[in-house]
């Protein structure tokens, strides 16, 4: 069995490349909720939903998120009597959020919801929250204010300088069930190449992952998702630079080391081996720009083969 910490639209192109290499019911996915939010009074899971609908074929790839040919008509409407759109959600999208909403206030946890809806539209591997609980990222700006995820990242863009980063709630969050017994139990944990700070970051923060992951290190490989100094989507990059660490996979590594054994780094960042080494990392140096589904099953095949399966 893999175990995959992931979250964002990279970490679902991997998924979809791996379950080219793996049999989907052989794939559990820990996914990142920290970017959760509440609007409309509803329950949205971004991530979580991002990669529901990549692994049933029903993304928007020029997105990387939402329903292909998805209409907004419900967003226009809300508009128009002056409703808030910033956060535009398709009319498609909307009922996955009206189901998890309905289902949780009437008793469900968000494990449960999440399995009902992979499986009503016919995603293969299991997919879990990190927790059932809920831990939300909250960013602090240049100016002071301290804002949510989703209003950094859409309502401004994500082009607005962070001085600090907090998982509220983590604290006192539990791994959702079956997250740990995946970590234990997997022939090889990976950590997809998803945002190490706001993606990765929750699920390292929840008590017990990190513990459970440093004593299976040397099961464990990450995928760097800097190439070249910058990300191809998403602001990881600026961020790691807001925070006073490096933007690069030497970067990467240097967060992950105490929790991971090997990291694959893009081809053009070869020249990074060594200084991913001296962190006491494995290196493997690999295309990871999964530009199509056969270079993300290519990559798939070489995570997968820096960490060898018995069997």
């Amino acid at each position: 069995m893999i175990c995959v910490l992931c979250g964002g639209v990279g970490a679902a192109r991997f998924l979809a490349g791996l379950v080219q290499v793996v049999a989907p019911p052989k794939v559990v996915a820990v996914v990142n909720t920290g970017d959760d939010t509440e609007l409309h009074g509803l329950a949205i899971s971004p991530d979580i939903d991002t990669i529901t609908y990549t692994l049933s074929s029903l993304v928007n790839e020029e997105a990387g998120w939402g329903v292909r040919g998805d209409s907004f008509r419900a967003m226009e409407a809300l508009e128009r009597i002056g409703g808030p759109v910033w956060f535009r959600l398709g009319d498609v999208d909307l009922a996955t959020h009206l189901f998890r909403t309905g289902r949780m206030r009437d008793g469900a946890t968000l494990s449960e919801v999440t399995s009902e809806i992979g499986a009503a539209l016919g995603v293969g591997m299991r997919l879990l929250p990190m927790s059932d609980e809920p831990v939300r990222t909250r960013l602090r700006l240049r100016s002071g204010e301290e804002v949510g995820f989703q209003d950094y990242f859409v309502r401004l863009g994500h082009s607005v300088e962070v001085t600090a980063v907090r998982f509220d709630g983590v604290e006192s969050a539990r791994p959702a069930p079956g997250v740990l017994e995946a970590i234990v139990e997997a022939d090889a944990i990976v950590i997809a190449p998803s945002n190490p700070v706001v993606s990765i970051g929750p699920i390292l923060g929840v008590p017990g992952v990190a513990d459970v992951l440093s004593k299976r290190r040397e099961r464990v490989v990450a995928v760097s998702p800097i190439v070249a100094g910058s990300t191809l989507k998403g602001p990881a990059d600026r961020l790691m630079r807001e925070l006073g660490e490096e933007p690069t996979a030497t970067g990467v590594g240097r967060r992950l080391a105490p929790v991971c054994g090997t990291l694959v780094i893009d081809s053009a960042d070869a020249a990074l081996a060594g200084e991913v080494e001296s962190l006491g990392l494995s290196c493997v140096v690999r295309d990871t720009v999964m530009a199509t589904p056969e270079r993300a099953r290519l990559l798939a095949r070489a995570v997968l083969d820096a960490v060898p399966i018995a069997g």
